[in-house]
């Protein structure tokens, strides 16, 4: 009975009964089978007897092998049309062994493989489907992967979002800052300007009172050798007299050659320092200059650093500056002698004045009192007198002190 498919009918015609797979070099035995040459020699071989067919078992006297020229055409006829019909159907392939359509997908191997390869011992114990559903069962695989991986770009993408943002924002705040610092170090360079300029008019005022006080000074001492040296020549000129006309001259003199301490010049210019220091035992009045640079943030002084006053100001901190008492230091050093200043007080609130040693604290809360290197008189309350307080320094013992 003839199959219902021609061309599966043809490829059970052109294939060997003992290795299954389309004839090669088909020979005809005296029974009219065919066999492929290298099959037939192989059921063959080792056996003495009368042969028979592995089909039909017929006893085959001769050995005569016949070759079938036409089965061969036949079956290259049914390899083409195999190859044909899978080309046109839109076939996955075609086996290269077989020229026969990749329509089955072997597991175990995980490739494709025709419905000659699927009866071959290659593949006899293989679990083989058709390849569409093999080909399903990977699109579902692959579509759960891509939801992982486009859930995974999305998370990615958020971060990134995310990210820029933030950067921008850091941008932003580093830009201020920036504009932040240019403007406190543009204010703090005034500052600078304005102190430098007040410095360098100060030391112009003192190189004018050092060469006024020199020039007044060597003024007195060239008038003061002009007269010594005229008083030397008038006593070296008497000298050289004979005894007796000198001797009369020294009984009826009149004058005496006397060099009063009076006509000596008192003062002489003295290097400048940045601590002036004293060593007469006379009081001496003190031209106090305030320190800007050890002054508290809430102390404003004047332009000439000679008064000072509350108020707000944007200074920053150094080791020199007085951070939480509104203290200010003066520039005037001294380590000897009496001193004595005048300052001036508003009304209301309290106040202290006085003197302080180098080394004084300039951080947190420090005591106006001897123990802590400060000698002062102030006031706290409603009425002259309350509070004040005082202390003594012991100038040969203690350190340099400041106003």
């Amino acid at each position: 009975m003839a199959a219902e498919n021609p061309m599966e009918s043809l490829q059970e015609e052109a294939t060997c009964p003992v290795c299954l797979e389309y004839f090669t070099e088909p020979v005809t035995l005296e029974c009219g089978h065919n066999f492929c040459r290298a099959c037939i020699s192989q059921c063959w071989e080792g056996s003495d007897t009368a042969a028979s067919c592995p089909q039909c078992r017929e006893t085959v006297q001769q050995r005569n092998l016949r070759p079938n020229r036409q089965l061969a055409n036949m079956v290259e006829i049914a390899k083409q049309l195999s190859l044909q019909a899978a080309k046109g159907a839109g076939g996955d392939g075609v086996c290269g062994e077989h020229q026969e359509a990749l329509k089955l997908f072997c597991k175990e191997d995980q490739t494709p493989i025709c419905v000659v390869c699927d009866r071959s011992w290659a593949h006899r114990t293989h679990t083989v489907v058709p390849i569409q559903e093999a080909a399903q069962e990977y699109k579902e695989r692959i579509q759960a992967h891509l939801k992982t991986l486009r859930e995974e770009r999305e998370k990615l993408l958020g971060l990134k979002a995310t990210g820029e943002g933030k950067s921008w924002e850091y941008l932003k705040q580093t830009q201020t800052e920036r504009q932040k610092i240019v403007s406190e170090f543009q204010q703090l360079r005034q500052f600078l300007e304005e102190q430098e300029r007040l410095l360098q008019a100060q030391l112009d005022k003192l190189d004018e009172e050092i060469v006024k006080i020199q020039n007044e000074n060597v003024s007195k001492l060239s008038e003061q050798i002009s007269r010594l040296s005229e008083l030397i020549s008038e006593m070296e000129g008497k000298c050289q007299k004979p005894a007796s006309e000198f001797l009369q001259v020294r009984l009826n003199e009149k004058h005496r050659w006397v060099l009063q301490g009076s006509q000596l010049p008192l003062s002489l210019p003295t290097k400048p320092t940045p601590t002036m220091t004293h060593t007469a035992l006379k009081t001496t009045h003190s031209n106090v200059t305030l320190d800007p640079y050890t002054a508290h943030p809430k102390l404003i002084l004047s332009e000439d650093w000679k008064s000072v006053r509350e108020g707000e100001t944007r200074l920053f901190n150094t080791p020199e500056r007085f951070d939480t008492e509104p203290c200010v230091l003066g520039c005037e050093g001294f380590t000897s002698g009496r001193h004595c200043w005048e300052v001036e007080v508003g009304d209301g609130g309290g106040w202290a004045v006085g003197v302080a040693r180098e080394s004084v604290g300039r951080k947190g809360r420090i005591s106006h009192s001897p123990e802590g290197g400060i000698w002062a008189v102030q006031r706290w309350g409603g009425h002259p007198g309350e509070g004040c307080s005082w202390g003594k320094a012991d100038w040969g013992k203690q350190p340099q002190l400041r106003q």
